[in-house]
């Protein structure tokens, strides 16, 4: 079966924007029943500019209006052990290793964002009424990343889950009550290494995320060739979705200009990593000179105490012979008085 590759925006964004399949889709990621799920406010989903490409055809030193993609939930979740829980689930998506410091800038929004909370009644002991009072959401963040983390083997794997726990410091128990104020400074995440798909089918999570593998690229590189028998059957729906996105004109022609895009950010990258490289040469070359410098200077500095050793010689020496002088002088002059002594009793 042939499907939109979902590594490219557009498509991702077909896909989750069908509620039933998002659930479906993100419940299995985060591992746990999704109930509900809404949109969050519609700014933060990242779409290419069209009006900065004309013709598919973009133009040198264009800036055309793109980020990672972001979307993000609101919903309630059931976890296995029959808890209940709100959550903002904030699902990104990059292809470069240096989007990390967007995903930081975008984290921080998050927490910062004053909707992103829920009202709780809770009960008045004072008052003996109830009140409702804002609590802050949890964070949930979801990674698909075109590279690996590491170059370690020991971080690669398909899916990286980043759990917290609770321990006493002191004793090294794991606590299980959760508390709403480190429920609301802290949280988990799940990091998808696209690259490392394609070594693993072992769960039915790997199985469904395989629709993401890029080694099932045909010779058009926005289609994929899926073998349905390999994925699980609860989520065929998925794949009959991406396969609707095939037929969509303006998902096919949003694709390339993603291609044109993504080639324009990866000549930025080459150039950037070639004036990083330049940079580096020129520091090394001012730290070897800054080095060759200091190394003339100690050899100065040493000249000069040998030179200033060997001047204080030198006036010693001087010295020595203007006293050798005036001693000779004494002597003469003693000499002379004795010889005009001699010639006068002569």
């Amino acid at each position: 079966m042939q499907i939109a590759n979902p590594i490219y925006d557009v498509v991702m964004k077909y896909l989750l924007e069908d509620n039933k399949l998002a659930r479906l889709l993100l419940g299995a990621i985060i591992g746990a029943k999704i109930e509900k799920l809404d949109f969050r406010p519609q700014e933060y989903v990242s779409n290419v500019d069209t009006r900065k490409i004309a013709s598919n055809k973009k133009k040198r030193g264009d800036s055309p209006f793109f980020t990672v993609y972001r979307l993000d939930f609101s919903a309630k979740i059931r976890f296995p052990d029959g808890t209940q829980q709100i959550v903002v689930i904030e699902l990104q998506k990059a292809k470069f290793a240096t989007d990390i410091m967007r995903f930081r800038k975008y984290l921080g929004n998050q927490y910062a964002n004053a909707d992103n909370v829920e009202r709780v009644k809770v009960f008045d002991k004072q008052t003996k009424k109830n009140r409702y009072v804002k609590k802050a959401l949890p964070i949930i963040s979801i990674y698909f990343l075109g590279h690996r983390l590491s170059m370690s083997e020991a971080v690669n794997r398909p899916i990286v889950r980043v759990s917290r726990l609770y321990t006493d410091n002191t004793t090294g128990e794991v606590l299980t009550q959760k508390d709403h104020f480190i429920e609301s400074l802290t949280h988990d995440s799940i990091v998808i290494q696209i690259p490392e798909l394609k070594k693993h089918r072992r769960t039915e999570l790997e199985q469904l995320l395989s629709i993401f593998d890029q080694t099932y690229k045909t010779k058009n590189i926005h289609i994929l060739e899926i073998d349905e028998a390999t994925i699980p059957t609860q989520y065929l729906p998925i794949l009959r979705k991406l396969q609707a996105a095939i037929a969509e004109k303006q998902v096919r022609d949003t694709m390339h200009i993603e291609d044109e895009i993504i080639e324009e950010l990866e000549d930025r990258e080459r150039e950037l990593e070639e004036v990083e490289e330049q940079l580096d040469k020129v520091l090394e070359e001012n730290q070897k000179i800054s080095e060759e410098n200091q190394k003339m200077s100690e050899e100065n500095q040493k000249m000069s105490e040998e030179n200033q050793k060997i001047l204080a010689e030198k006036n010693k020496i001087l010295a020595e012979n203007r006293q050798k002088d005036k001693i000779l002088d004494e002597q003469l002059q003693l000499i002379e008085a004795l010889k005009r002594q001699l010639n006068q009793k002569n």
